[in-house]
């Protein structure tokens, strides 16, 4: 589209001279270089091409998205710049047409866009297109945050049912079973005795299996209230390579501790985190097999304390990394698909995050991140303090990682 200003100076342009020509090029100058200031300026991407697809114009914001600069991309086609493009499938209505794209360079982000024909206003000539492009990666995860909350409270009440559900049934069977070996005692003939006694047997240790599961599924769903007290994340994780290093030993794995002496002591309940490295370390093990190593490395920055655990295993695919969160997602022949998720859980509560990193055949490492500033929120109401209508007035504590030293040099 052109500015009416253009307009007339072509139309009159070979009766102006060259003091007003001057003039009016240094003009033309002034607005395209003003344009291209607002362009930059936006957030979303514009990247404008002809109708082949030749790419005329881009902003600042279109060139950081797909990580190229934008003087080497003016003349080339945008399918060799912008991977993934069907252009003439984009192009061939001649209508408006919106699209995601997902990109991997120079990160993985999610995309979405417009395409747009360009005419001529006079004769309706298409003279090109225009892509307006916007990062939606942030709100596509709030969605997926949204959807796997919704997940979880479904589990819960999920959780909750089968508690009811299953676990007075079991009571009752278990009750049963002990009134069948009562009588059982009075049976004279001993080869029956025996041959009863081995079912009875087995019924129990299916009872015992099924609570074990039951119970497992409530601890991986429903939160849970946490005692805090400031840990040494180096002593505990010692202490569960300690408590595992029969089982290590037996496989035959060699173990290479790297701890950081600089971490600061967190507040932490200091059972469940156990129960996470726990998790995470005999997880370790059983991908190994035998004869493997173990990395398990406490490091800080000035963020986070962080605990990684890698192992030499077989890895999992691409397509598992993306599932291993998921309940009952395994890739054990005996195994719940509820130990990763119980973890994450344990951790998100203490405001941290885990990140699981995996390549087939490769191994794969677990990373589990702890604040170090306190990012869960306590809710604090004072006695005297209230709002205008008469309800209480809540405020959000932090606990600063300076006021964590100060207990700790008092502790001393």
């Amino acid at each position: 589209m052109k500015s009416r200003f253009i307009d007339k100076f072509i139309d009159h342009v070979d009766r102006v001279g060259p003091e007003e020509l001057q003039g009016h090029v240094l003009r033309i100058v002034q607005e395209m270089g003003f344009l291209e200031k607002v362009f930059d300026a936006l957030r979303e991407g514009v990247i404008v091409t002809d109708e082949d697809g030749l790419i005329h114009y881009l902003n600042l914001a279109a060139g950081e998205l797909f990580g190229f600069d934008r003087k080497d991309a003016i003349g080339q086609p945008i399918v060799s710049k912008v991977r993934g493009l069907d252009w003439e499938q984009l192009t061939k209505s001649g209508r408006v047409v919106n699209r995601d794209l997902e990109v991997f360079y120079p990160e993985n982000r999610y995309i979405n866009f417009y395409v747009a024909p360009l005419r001529d206003e006079k004769q309706g000539e298409l003279e090109g297109f225009v892509l307006l492009l916007r990062d939606t990666t942030q709100s596509r995860q709030m969605r997926e945050e949204e959807i796997e909350s919704e997940k979880m409270n479904a589990l819960t009440m999920l959780a909750a049912g089968v508690a009811h559900e299953i676990g007075n049934p079991l009571n009752s069977l278990n009750i049963h079973l002990q009134l069948v070996q009562r009588k059982l005692k009075k049976v004279e003939d001993p080869d029956l005795r025996k041959e009863v006694n081995a079912l009875l047997d087995v019924a129990r240790s299916e009872i015992t299996r099924l609570d074990l599961i039951v119970e497992k599924f409530l601890n991986a769903v429903r939160p849970s209230q946490l005692r805090t007290e400031l840990v040494d994340l180096n002593e505990l994780v010692s202490q569960a390579v300690k408590f595992l290093a029969g089982e290590i030993e037996d496989r035959g794995i060699e173990v290479k501790l790297e701890l950081n002496p600089e971490v600061p002591k967190l507040p932490l309940d200091r059972d469940q985190m156990k129960q996470v490295l726990y998790n995470l370390i005999r997880n370790a093990c059983q991908a190994i097999g035998s004869d493997g190593e173990l990395k398990i490395e406490v490091d800080r920055d000035d963020y986070n304390v962080s605990v990684r655990i890698a192992d030499t295993g077989q890895g999992v695919t691409a397509e598992q990394v993306g599932k291993v969160f998921e309940p009952y997602f395994t890739t054990k022949e005996a195994g719940s698909g509820l130990g990763l998720m119980i973890v994450r859980r344990i951790v998100r509560e203490h405001g941290g995050e885990v990140e699981f990193d995996s390549e087939q055949g490769k191994g794969a490492a677990v990373t589990i991140y702890l604040p170090r500033i306190d990012k869960r929120m306590r809710l604090l109401s004072g006695p005297d303090e209230s709002d205008a209508d008469g309800g209480e007035v809540i405020e959000v504590e932090w606990i600063d990682e300076q006021i964590v030293e100060d207990e700790i040099s008092n502790d001393d």
